[in-house]
């Protein structure tokens, strides 16, 4: 008498044998030596046109700037320089002093590190320049006006900068004359 568990055992082993049968069996079907399909698309996607490559961006020539070093203030040495200069008493000392009596001008509301110059504007009475205040607003000076918080006038416009002379507090009570200028940055 054969055991029940012997022909269970018997039962499974046939069945996978048979279930890898099967699968061989299903894969053999998908084998097509035949790959001219393959081969036609490949032709096709190597006869279409080629793309086109964008030029490369053009280089723009910056040009050298020559720093002349002459008449400027260290900058290794520390800035002494009070907070606002209408602080100090310029009652005592002797020398120059800033024309506090006079009506002040919009652009020295502003800080000169604010304004930028963005250009130059040549009319009959001679170059005026354009200063970008931090708000937005475009400026047009002429020589003789004032920009900045140190009192600065302005001494020159040329095509490419605004001079100016700031007057600035030296030490307590005194005054000194500092030369800036504004480049052009647009």
């Amino acid at each position: 008498m054969i055991r029940l568990s012997v022909i269970v055992k018997l039962i499974n082993k046939t069945l996978q044998w048979l279930v890898t049968g099967l699968c061989l069996l299903t894969i053999a079907g998908c084998v097509n030596d035949d790959v001219s399909d393959l081969s036609n698309y490949i032709s096709k996607v190597k006869a279409r046109p080629k793309g086109k490559i964008a030029p490369l961006p053009e280089i723009k020539i910056v040009e050298p700037f020559i720093f002349k070093p002459a008449g400027l203030r260290d900058p290794f040495r520390p800035v002494e320089r009070l907070d606002d200069p209408e602080d100090v008493d310029v009652s005592s000392g002797t020398g120059i002093r800033p024309d506090t009596s006079r009506r002040k001008e919009e652009l020295e509301l502003y800080s000169l590190d604010t304004l930028r110059m963005v250009g130059t504007l040549s009319m009959n009475s001679g170059l005026w320049g354009l200063v970008k205040a931090s708000d937005g607003t475009i400026h047009r000076v002429k020589v003789g006006n004032h920009m900045g918080r140190n009192y600065g006038k302005i001494i020159r416009i040329e095509q490419d900068k605004i001079e100016l002379m700031e007057i600035v507090p030296d030490q307590q009570g005194t005054w000194k004359e500092q030369q800036a200028a504004l480049a052009l940055t647009e």
